[in-house]
């Protein structure tokens, strides 16, 4: 009998290359974060292109290179075309970063992703890329390692000083909310893989919720791209709208924040927006948002869990129930990567020593999130964004999100009016 030759799966491998970035931070070798913060060309050229932040964009080359060349070692993928391919897909990254980073970009909470996003559709859309550039891009493992390293930002202590009142709001909005876009997706006879993205995108925190869910269903690139742009689109009216509608109802700047931090998606336009109201509504904002985002683990977990399960029923002829087994093989193992990460962080690493890398593994999550996204658009064709059948998500959407709006509003009336 032939013994089965040994092969690590995606998730493992993430899992081993997420802890090893850590464990290098750890063990004193922490990559300075660069700044890509600029106003105007002359901050441009002496502060992003200096040579010592242009020495930082090399140190993290460097270190996601040599992390993205052992993945491909790990799992067996063509070397030589990642050799070509991850170079260009960090350049293209950087251009998405700078771009971001801009003064007047960010007045608009425009993130990176969504520039990393539209420099692939754009590149992919005008030019025939060749296949084996395309096999080449590892849109997958980069979302995963961000979402381990993403562990580092989930801190047990940090979730007390939310505050009660700001967590039970979350709660409440991430329950009721999730609930009722999934149930207008099916509804709309959205496919489950859309509709756990789009539900989780509305009711937690948006990007990130967006692709951590991907994560744990493996989901369409397309579809997540779809999502993130519905999110991105729809958070910059609501930034600027809802802080006057607030003031036209006359509501306290307690209720405003906490209607604010929860039901804007992206953490940068729930800033702007309780800057815009004042310093109170600002503080709460932040907390409910910031609660918000702490569920993001808990709900990644439980969708791994549900879409493990059902996608198991699926296949096992849904004559016998799955075995524990089968759920476990086929459980996202990268999810425990991220759970470990977290309660490791939480509770045995000191304070002192997070305090002291903890910038430079944030910068690696976002670069790695940025890559991800790079590639995605560089494997999509813009055309399939728009298409006629997306019309349904846009319509799930726009309702959920209407009544994500009504129904914390409610909310935050009754804890902090």
């Amino acid at each position: 009998m032939e013994r089965k030759s040994f092969e690590l799966s995606e998730d493992w491998v993430v899992v081993i290359l997420g802890f090893a970035i850590i464990a290098l931070a750890l063990f004193g070798i922490v990559v300075p974060k660069p700044s890509f913060s600029w106003v105007d060309s002359s901050e441009l050229t002496q502060k992003v292109f200096s040579g010592n932040n242009l020495l930082s964009m090399a140190s993290q080359f460097g270190l996601v290179y040599a992390v993205a060349i052992l993945g491909a070692i790990l799992l067996k993928k063509n070397l030589k075309a990642l050799l070509i391919v991850f170079p260009t897909v960090f350049v293209l990254t950087l251009v998405a970063l700078v771009l971001a980073g801009n003064s007047t970009i960010k007045e608009y909470n425009l993130e990176a992703v969504i520039f990393s996003l539209a420099i692939g559709l754009i590149i992919s859309n005008c030019f025939k890329l060749p296949e084996w550039f395309k096999n080449a891009l590892s849109t997958e493992l980069y979302v995963k390692i961000g979402l381990v390293l993403l562990g580092t930002t989930v801190i047990f202590g940090d979730i007390l000083k939310a505050g009660s009142l700001g967590l039970i709001q979350a709660l409440l909005v991430v329950v009721s909310v999730w609930y009722f876009a999934y149930w207008v997706c099916r509804k709309l006879k959205i496919d489950k893989e859309m509709s756990l993205m789009l539900s989780s995108a509305v009711s937690i925190c948006g990007v990130s919720a967006a692709i951590a869910t991907s994560g744990a269903i493996k989901g369409d690139n397309k579809k997540l791209s779809y999502v993130i742009s519905l999110v991105l689109i729809t958070a910059i009216p609501m930034m600027i709208f809802m802080p006057y509608i607030a003031q036209w109802l006359n509501l306290s700047q307690e209720v405003t924040g906490a209607w604010l931090g929860g039901s804007i998606d992206t953490t940068g336009a729930v800033v702007a927006s309780g800057s815009l109201v004042g310093e109170e509504a600002l503080k709460i904002s932040t907390i409910v948002k910031f609660s918000q985002n702490v569920l993001l683990g808990i709900a990644a977990f439980f969708i791994s869990i549900y879409w493990t399960y059902s996608k198991s029923v699926d296949d096992e002829t849904k004559k016998d129930k799955p075995t524990l087994r089968l759920i476990w093989d086929r459980f996202p193992k990268f999810v425990v990567g991220f759970v470990a990460v977290s309660l490791l962080f939480s509770f045995v690493i000191p304070a002192e020593t997070t305090s002291q890398i903890k910038d430079s593994l944030k910068s690696l999550q976002g670069l790695w999130f940025a890559l991800a996204f790079t590639s995605i658009g560089l494997e999509t064709n813009f055309k399939d964004l728009f298409k006629q059948d997306n019309k349904k998500p846009f319509y799930a959407f726009i309702i959920a999100q209407t009544f994500n709006i009504l129904v914390t509003l409610i909310i935050a009336l009754a804890l902090f009016n």
